[in-house]
């Protein structure tokens, strides 16, 4: 019996010290700029900026480590994009009427618009590719 605990409580003592580690290499990942093509959108130019083309937009705030991993994802989406297709970004701790309008409610969530009305909704890191993909369904 004693033997079983030990072993349970190495166990559960590894899971514990490899979640901090991972917690901790999160928090360090490195803050990437936002590229040139990338919208910042606030409650005053949202709709302007998303009528007329396919924007996917990026809800996200600094202390959010996947929001981090997401930025230089955004970056390639950005770079390949044609001219009548964006993305745009939204800080929610900055602009939280526009998060709580579309109903945010984790991060990052990215939502896809199609002439300034929302088509689909992603939550959680994705990749260029799969970003991508889903933007095209909608480029006429």
């Amino acid at each position: 019996m004693e033997t079983a605990l030990i072993i349970i409580a190495t166990v559960i003592g590894a899971f514990v010290v490899l979640n901090i580690i991972a917690r901790m290499k999160m928090k360090n990942l490195p803050t990437v700029a936002d590229n040139q093509n990338i919208l910042t959108l606030t409650e005053k130019n949202f709709q302007q900026q998303t009528k007329s083309k396919v924007v996917i937009v990026d809800f996200w705030a600094a202390w959010c480590a996947p929001c981090r991993m997401m930025a230089p994802v955004l970056n390639d989406v950005a770079d390949a994009l044609p001219g009548n297709m964006q993305v745009g970004k939204i800080n929610v701790e900055v602009e939280k009427a526009l998060a709580q309008k579309f109903n945010v409610r984790s991060i990052p969530t990215l939502i896809l618009f199609k002439d300034g009305k929302e088509v689909n909704r992603f939550v959680g890191v994705k990749t260029k590719d799969f970003l991508l993909k889903e933007m095209n369904k909608f480029n006429v």
